[in-house]
């Protein structure tokens, strides 16, 4: 009896994850859910809220008027998903290369996130309707906060990504070093590049750039934990 116990017991840890697998998966699954969830959220406001034209008014003035609750929900949704993704790479990763850095830099892009959606802008160019079609001469205290979580926010993410072109490297997947190291640089010419033309078609171009490689990231280290969980 003891021993056909033993034997059902050692079916059923061959043919179910363990329970600390199926934790690292779901917080992974986080991250595959964050990009798209938030890609699509902002694209809809952007096709359907009244005023709003993305080649003048940066996603975050989403967050004002009657339906701003809509892209604050987005920013935190997205920004929790990201800190659930970042614990998930911390079970997945560590001790391995980005083990350590990869795991707290995308922590800081989910908290960065969510600061940008608990702290709103100010109304401005002239979003939503009726606001000054120019900047505010004064920002307010959320205002100023709202302005610092995403340029946090983006930098520890492009950091993420160079920290993962050396996991990578090492690994000599030589696929995903290159899309990481394209990722981390086309992202930075889009932000940094002089002229205030376009810039919030820029910004949204770099969002949908690294939530895409957050997304496939998560996507890929998902195969990988199946892969070591079907290996003798």
């Amino acid at each position: 009896m003891t021993h056909n116990k033993l034997t059902s017991r050692e079916t059923l840890a061959g043919t179910s994850p363990a329970p600390s697998e199926a934790v690292t998966r779901r917080l992974l699954t986080c991250g595959l859910v964050a990009g798209p969830l938030y890609v699509i959220v902002v694209g809809v406001q952007m096709l359907t809220r009244e005023g709003f034209d993305i080649s003048r008014h940066p996603i975050s003035l989403l967050s004002l008027g009657s339906l701003g609750w809509i892209q604050i929900a987005d920013f935190v949704a997205g920004g929790l998903l990201s800190v659930a993704f970042a614990a998930g790479l911390r079970r997945a990763l560590h001790p391995g290369p980005a083990g350590t850095w990869a795991p707290l830099l995308v922590g800081l892009y989910g908290v960065g996130l969510i600061a940008g959606g608990i702290f709103v802008p100010d109304p401005a160019l002239g979003f939503p309707p009726g606001a000054p079609g120019g900047t505010p001469d004064q920002f307010s205290w959320h205002g100023l906060l709202h302005a610092f979580a995403p340029p946090v926010a983006f930098t520890a993410l492009v950091l993420a990504c160079l920290v993962f072109v050396r996991r990578f490297v090492v690994l000599r997947r030589w696929g995903w070093a290159l899309y990481s190291a394209a990722t981390a640089v086309t992202a930075l010419a889009l932000v940094a590049w002089p002229g205030q033309d376009g810039l919030s078609v820029r910004l949204a171009v770099a969002v949908v750039l690294t939530f895409a490689w957050t997304t496939a990231l998560a996507a890929r280290l998902m195969g990988e934990l199946s892969s070591a969980a079907r290996r003798p």
